[in-house]
């Protein structure tokens, strides 16, 4: 298992669905109380002086004029926690709660926020010890950050709120009170000092967590959405000449060139595509199938750019107030959610269009007056059969489906606060629909790829693919066979789905990795 250190610099996207997934433990550096002392001496003169700053001796949103004296401070932090956590709706898988204890933890050791070390040291406890705080799903317009689910985040830090251990079902989905688990953990619960309930529950981490395993998966599908468009081609008895590199060097958007050189990689050496080469049929193709570079490589473009958003607030303090190093105190909008918001939603839109086009061929494979031979809906015997018939609907239905969460949330806004806060951001909602729009993607590419491989089957008495695509073929028949007669397509469906990075996998075996 690889290990993420957190000292407060920049983590990388893979970092964080690494530590997400379970495959890398997070540390605290050492170094990190040092570089928080700085910070944390200016709150606690603050208090000793009695100055009047916000969030530390005063309320917060639109009661930042109220001044706190110096004996209810710690209540007011305490107070702040509880009035947050305010969320609704079905907890948060546990991948994203991992990622969010990682992310919270490393804002607060950047050493911009005032407070004790404890506080990533606990959250990282948490982490390692594999007690996930139950976190509701909804409830978060994206402005001061994710108030709602970060002020879930830090409830079981105080000894409140509920904590599951990894994998839990049914009920235990819900946890248990986190003062048992603690108990039984021998953890006792942190009492908080003056600004550490503010900074535990600022910033934008719960859409960094969202986004960044969004985009690690829209990565794997931009290349699955070549692999099955290489495999229609086959199966359609399409060509190749479209991805020629001297016709997509004269339209050089990057996602373009390299859709463009994995589809030339995927279908080298095809049989298949050589006895038909100079058939008449073979002169020019689909949108669906010609212009896949074109759209799929606008796609990655987008993805691209997502990627550089994420990379930039990986590193960013996003915490409010924060102490500069000068040791003054500054109130910020950087815990405001709209480049977030805006790279989640042009990325739903560009996966939606993934998952558009492949729908688009899927329909060719399915009807007999554009498949060039094949079957209808690829039955072995149509009537008696309706073959993969009904798959087309469900991909129709998913790519519909797709147009509606499409619809960018970062266009809307609603004030909050006392109008304190009158622009938000809906980055929150802006990454949770994204990932309906992933899991809708994943299963219209897999039906494309169960239909592709149906017609290859009936191809193969011609000549065989080429050999990337025939290794796919290959691995996808070791978990969804040949449908000779009728049976379930869901659980067709969903199988190839969950094997998508070994379909991946398997043509770089053949070929080398896809770009």
């Amino acid at each position: 298992m690889g290990v993420v250190t957190v000292n407060g610099d920049e983590l990388t996207v893979e970092d964080l669905v690494a530590v997400a997934r379970g495959r890398a433990r997070a540390e605290l550096d050492p170094k990190v109380e040092e570089r928080m002392e700085r910070s944390r001496a200016v709150v606690v003169d603050a208090v000793e002086q009695g100055k009047i700053m916000y969030g530390i001796t005063t309320g917060f949103g639109a009661l930042a004029d109220t001044h706190i004296g110096r004996a209810d401070l710690e209540a007011m932090q305490l107070a702040l926690v509880r009035s947050h956590a305010a969320a609704v709706g079905e907890p948060l898988p546990d991948d994203v709660v991992r990622g969010l204890l990682l992310l919270r933890a490393r804002t607060l050791a950047a050493g911009y926020s005032g407070v004790r070390a404890d506080l990533p040291r606990r959250l990282l406890d948490l982490l390692s010890r594999g007690l996930i705080p139950v976190i509701p799903g909804k409830g978060s317009v994206g402005a001061s950050g994710d108030l709602a689910q970060l002020a879930h985040l830090a409830l079981p830090l105080i000894g409140e709120g509920r904590l599951r251990r990894p994998g839990a079902t049914g009920e235990m989905v819900y946890g248990r009170p986190a003062a048992e688990l603690l108990a039984e953990e021998r953890l006792e619960p942190l009492t908080l000092a003056p600004k550490e309930g503010l900074s535990l529950i600022n910033g934008t981490e719960p859409m960094q967590v969202l986004l960044a395993l969004a985009i690690d998966e829209a990565e794997l599908l931009a290349k699955v959405a070549d692999l099955a468009c290489a495999m229609s081609i086959e199966a359609l008895l399409g060509t190749d000449r479209p991805y020629d590199e001297r016709v997509q060097l004269i339209r050089p958007h990057p996602g373009q060139l390299a859709s463009a050189a994995n589809l030339r990689v995927l279908l080298a050496g095809s049989a298949l595509m050589a006895s038909h080469r100079e058939s008449d049929h073979a002169v020019q193709d689909s949108y669906a199938l010609r212009c896949a570079p074109q759209v799929h490589g606008a796609a990655r473009d987008v993805v691209a750019h997502a990627r550089r958003t994420i990379e930039i607030e990986l590193g960013a303090v996003v915490d409010n107030p924060v102490i500069v190093p000068d040791g003054e105190v500054m109130s910020t909008g950087n815990f405001h959610g709209e480049p977030l918001a805006f790279a989640g939603d042009m990325l739903a839109i560009a996966l939606a269009e993934l998952a558009s086009i492949s729908e688009r061929r899927t329909y060719r494979l399915l009807d007999p007056a554009v498949s060039r031979g094949l079957p209808p809906f690829l039955a072995p015997a149509a009537g008696t059969n309706s073959g993969y018939m009904i798959a087309q609907y469900t991909a129709a239905s998913l790519v519909s489906e797709n147009k509606v969460l499409a619809h960018p949330a970062s266009v809307d806004t609603i004030p909050t606060s006392g109008n304190q806060e009158d622009h938000v951001s809906m980055g929150w909602t802006s990454v949770r629909k994204l990932h309906d729009v992933l899991a809708n993607v994943r299963s219209v590419l897999a039906v494309e790829i169960i239909t592709a491989a149906q017609g290859i089957d009936f191809r193969m008495s011609i000549a065989t693919p080429a050999p990337a695509v025939a290794a796919v073929h290959r691995r996808l028949r070791e978990t969804v066979e040949t449908m000779v007669t009728d049976r379930s397509i869901g659980d067709q469906i969903d199988a190839a789905a969950a094997c998508l990075p070994e379909l991946v996998a398997a043509a770089g075996s053949a070929s080398g990795p896809l770009s």
